[in-house]
Parts: C-alpha cells; structure tokens; sequence
C-alpha cells in the first residue's frame, strides 16, 4: 500500500479562498441571503472578503457566479433560481454586480433585445483557482505593440456587448492618458480630437493592425457606436469627404481611383508610415484559410517526365535565396517581381497537393483563397472581398520573411473566358472580379498559384499574366506504377503490373482505391484479392463517368 500523501503548507494555502467560496455557495442555496446565511457563512465570507478586498455581500454574489464559471451566459434568472428568491429581489443587488463588474471579477454582455447576461473570466477562474488575488493588468508604459492589444480586446468587449460605447470611451482615455510614452498615444491627446473621432480613428488603426483590413466600410462600425443617428452622420461625412479624419489626411477613399466608390476607407500611407510602421501586421494564422509550411506532411509525388521537371525548376526557384536574387535583378530590369503560376490539368492529377508539397520544400506558407465565399448577391460586395484578400497577401509579403503562397485553388471560375454578354448583372461582377485580379497580378510581389481543371477555356488575358503554366496529364503507367507502390506498399509486384496497365487512373482515382482497400481489410480482417481490387477501378470508372464535367473534382 503507497504511503498516503498529505497536502503541503502551499496547496492548503492555495485552496483555502475555493474552499470558502465552495461553502458560501452551499449555504446560500440552502438558506438564501437570509440573515440566517451571514450569521452561519459568517466565517467564511469574512475571510473570502479579506481576500478579495469585497463586501460581505459583494462576495457572496461573486461565489454565486464562480459557481457557473462554465457558463458564458449567466442570467440574473439562473442567479436568483439558485438562491431560491424571485428575480426582483436580485434588483436589489445590481450595484454589487457593478462593482464586480468595474473590478473585472465578472462581464457583462448588454443586447438591446435581452436581458443582460454575465460571465466569469478564465483568467479570474485561473487566479482563484490558484489561492491568489485576482488583479488586472497594468495598462501603463505599454509598447507600441501591446498598446494595439489592448485596443483589440477592448474592442472585442464592444462588439460582444461586453462594454457600454461610455465604458468604450472610459477605458481608452485612460490607456490613452497612461501611456504618453507612446508617439502615437502622445499625438493623438495633442490633436485635441473629439472622443468620436478618436474612437473611429482607432477602430480603423485596430482592423488595419490585426484583421490586415484596408478597405473598411461602415458596416465595419456598426457594432461600434450605439447611436445609429451617430453612425450615420460620420457614414455622411466620409462620402461627403468633409469628415475632420479626411480633412487631417489620415483616412481616405479606399477607391480613391474611381469616383463612383466611396463607400469604402482606408488609413492614407503617409499616415501608416509616421505611425504604424513599426508595428507588425498580424497576418492570422494556422486558421482553415492560412496553412503552415511546418504544418504540412512531406509526401512523394510522382510525375511524367516533363511535369517532374517543371516543378523542380519551379521548388528551386521559390527556395528563399534564389527567389531574392531573381526578384533583385528583376527590380534592376523593370520587370514585375511577382510570379503567378498556373497549374492546369484533369482532377486528380495532384495540382493541389503539388502546391503543398512546394510550400514545404521552401518553407512557405499558404494563404488558399475560397473563391465561393468572394462571391455574394449584393452588387459590388465580391468585388470587394477580392480587394481584401489581395490586401491582406499583400500585408503578408511585407511582414513576414518569407512571402507566403497565395493559392486559388479550383479557379476555373475566374480564368475562364469572360462573359461577353453584359446584360445580366452576374456576367457583369465576373468581369469585374477578373479586371481586380488581373491588375493585382500585375503589381504582385509575390507568389500566386491558381489551379484549374480547365484545358481549353483559358482567357487570353490571364494566360499571359501567368509565367509558369504547368500541365498535369495523368501518369504514364511507368508513373501509376509508383503511385501504386507508394499507396500500396504490400501490394505484390504483379499485381502492381496488371492494375497499372488496365487502368488509365490518376493519382486521386489511385487512392480511392487504396482507401477502400484499407476500409475492407478493416471490416474482414484480410486484404481484397486482386479480382475485388478489380472490381474497385470498374466502380471508380462508373464514378468518374456519372459526375465527369468541367470544373467538377473527383
């Protein structure tokens, strides 16, 4: 029998203010806040006020919301269902709510259409957890980089409702008074702005730092400002072009080339420059949208001949070094930096996976591009979402020390010829989508790769733009033979040879097989013989031939 351990001086001390609380919470669902609660949790709540510098009945009230930690969506209801009273008397004790709530021992989310609800951070659950006091963080003499954090979290509250626009307003003088160290902290107190201002100002700071965002509408502030008479004088202001932020040249027309788009804003460059440029662009990552280089499994990929040369050429250039120095003599020649590649091809050939593998052999990551989601009912909405992609890859390059991938993957829907008919408002946002991009292809300063299972519908116009156009053709049985052996590394030598020249497959169709292979060993217990792996291509033929047209993967 092990010898029984026994807590140490620490651990006791550690869970001393949860085992008071624990107890408070027994005894308040026994009893309610009777006078007979106090006078039997006298002892507890006395040292748990100690502790957590609280009332007597600020503390019980706080034990009753450390009971629901796990719940981001505590009611008033929940609260006074617990303690057995109606939830008017609770009315009673809303100033001890603000109190935990100023203390930030709690949230509260605020819904014009609900009633409130609260939470308890994990941070403050972590501290009492911990036998330790919960403090929150000092705000004062932040970096550059920190202060924007901050400005990020306090405008997430605002957006869940989590703050008041007063509360909003409150929190920002106060990091802005706490931190003059900060050149632009400093500027902005000097300006003299009004908090409206300063508050638009900052929001346009926050989604250019953190979201990559330099096409900002109003929708964008619709969460902001409470007042909608508010939101709409400045929405009137910034077409009008009148707006005090656009007469201080520090936001203007994201379009500013086009004098039928001013719905959209941006921060001018002159004013990134003086105040932003030293901090860092958060690019998202390790999202569905950005994939790591780290994160991608090597894999051996067979080609024909001529395809295994293209890619080669293609992974050596892409390798850091080499792409510097091209990129460098490029500059000197006046040509464009960028490279867009396309790689083309019937589906399964292994185009997608081909990207993947070239971003782990160079350490690039991969920003993919759903083109279904650029794609909206709204008139000019798409345009703009394409806008913000290329934005953010552009915000990527500058940022990071090696230029990431940008992949359209399955493109056939922007590279193919252009609707001639304009008649139809959908032919006419396509050819707009294809103007944006062709543009941004131009001015690239990185890598683009679009694949496509399109052959011979190519636009002229982006066949030009693209330098490195890549054919994938279904393996050559020299090819399918590797695939097989790769897939299916103990399938005998001539079956190998038999299912190699029979079937005229592509990579994918391969591991289709090579799945149902492994599903059927694990459902009997052996492997299928060479006549139901036959019996497995015939389906995959039957398959392809019921769902074989353009654009459609198999």
């Amino acid at each position: 029998m092990s010898e029984k351990q026994t807590p140490n001086t620490q651990e006791i001390k550690d869970a001393a203010i949860l085992d008071s609380l624990i107890k408070i919470v027994f005894k308040a669902e026994e009893n309610g806040f009777t006078p007979e609660f106090f006078e039997t949790a006298k002892e507890e709540i006395n040292y748990a006020s100690t502790f957590l510098k609280l009332t007597p009945l600020q503390t019980a009230m706080f034990s009753l919301f450390l009971n629901r930690c796990d719940d981001n969506a505590i009611t008033t209801k929940k609260i006074a269902k617990s303690i057995k009273c109606k939830k008017i008397e609770l009315l009673k004790y809303m100033n001890e709510l603000e109190v935990l709530e100023k203390r930030k021992l709690i949230r509260c989310r605020r819904d014009d259409n609900s009633m409130p609800t609260y939470r308890v951070p994990q941070k403050v659950v972590k501290a009492i957890r911990k036998g330790e006091e919960y403090v929150p963080k000092n705000y004062n003499n932040l970096s550059d980089v920190d202060f924007f954090d901050v400005i990020d979290d306090l405008f997430t509250q605002r957006i869940d409702n989590e703050l008041t626009y007063e509360a909003l307003s409150n929190e920002i003088q106060d990091l802005l008074s706490s931190n003059k160290n900060i050149k632009f902290a400093q500027s902005l107190i000097e300006a003299g702005f009004e908090m409206i201002d300063i508050i638009l100002l900052l929001r346009f700071c926050n989604l250019f730092i953190a979201n990559d965002d330099n096409y900002i509408g109003i929708y964008d502030l619709d969460d902001i400002f409470e007042d909608k008479s508010t939101l709409r004088d400045i929405e009137r202001e910034l077409k009008n072009g009148n707006h005090t932020l656009m007469i201080y040249d520090i936001v203007q027309y994201a379009n500013d080339d086009s004098l039928s788009e001013k719905d959209h804003f941006k921060l001018t460059d002159e004013f990134k420059n003086n105040y932003l440029s030293e901090i860092k662009i958060k690019v998202k990552k390790g999202g569905k949208d950005y994939i790591l280089a780290k994160n991608i499994t090597a894999k051996g990929l067979f080609y024909n001949e001529k395809e295994s040369l293209q890619v080669s050429e293609l992974t050596a250039l892409l390798k850091n070094d080499n792409f510097n120095s091209v990129q460098e003599r490029l500059s000197k020649t006046g040509m464009h930096r960028g490279f867009a590649c396309l790689f083309y091809g019937p589906p399964g050939t292994g185009k997608t996976e081909t990207v993947y593998q070239i971003a782990k052999n160079t350490g690039r990551d991969i920003m993919t591009v759903d083109i279904a989601q650029t794609k909206t009912c709204w008139y000019g909405e798409s345009e703009k979402l394409i806008k913000k992609v290329f934005d953010r890859y552009h915000n990527a390059v500058k940022s990071e020390k090696l230029a990431p991938i940008l992949l359209f993957n399955e493109a056939d829907g922007i590279i193919g010829k252009r609707n001639e008919s304009t008649s139809k408002s959908i032919d006419d946002t396509e050819n707009r989508i294809q103007d944006i991009i062709l543009q941004e292809i131009e001015n690239l300063e990185g890598i683009l790769i679009a694949t496509t299972n399109l052959v011979n519908n190519f636009d002229k116009a982006f066949e030009r733009r693209f330098l490195y156009k890549i054919e994938f053709l279904k393996p050559l049985k020299e090819a399918r033979k590797s695939i097989w052996k790769s897939m299916i590394p103990d399938l005998p030598e001539q079956e190998i040879i038999e299912l190699s020249s029979l079937y005229d497959f592509s990579g994918g169709q391969i591991e289709n097989i090579a799945r149902k292979r492994t599903v059927d060993f694990i459902l009997s217990g052996s492997n299928p013989s060479l006549e139901k792996m036959k019996s497995y291509c015939i389906e995959e033929i039957l398959e392809k031939n019921k769902t074989s047209r353009i654009g459609f993967a198999v």
